[in-house]
């Protein structure tokens, strides 16, 4: 009897599996930071929602989150970390593996 190697979807990212997020870790592996209202605008949902898949992504320390003023106006800005860009490659080359389509 043989053992087969287990299916390459029980390595996806289950916090990925997420569109919304992976939404936005996509919008943010193409620029080093993006504004919040630029992801939100990216990825067409309300703030709200952003931020509640933000602190998601943020506690799994797949992104940062950075807060600062332009004079009177609070700005946050939103950062793929190193394990994030290490979670999402791995998630996109298993997607990948999945669907046949060589890297």
């Amino acid at each position: 009897m043989t053992t087969a190697a287990p299916h390459p979807r029980h390595r996806l990212d289950d916090l990925l599996q997420n569109s919304v997020r992976f939404s936005i870790l996509a919008a943010l592996d193409r620029a080093t930071t993006l504004s919040f209202k630029e992801v939100r605008d990216a990825v067409e949902i309300t703030d709200s929602a952003l931020s509640k898949q933000v602190s998601a992504l943020e506690a799994a320390g797949y992104l940062s989150v950075g807060k600062s003023f332009a004079g009177k106006m609070p700005r946050t800005s939103l950062t793929m970390t190193k394990e994030g860009r290490a979670a999402w490659r791995r998630h996109l080359a298993t997607l990948r593996e999945i669907a046949g389509i060589p890297e």
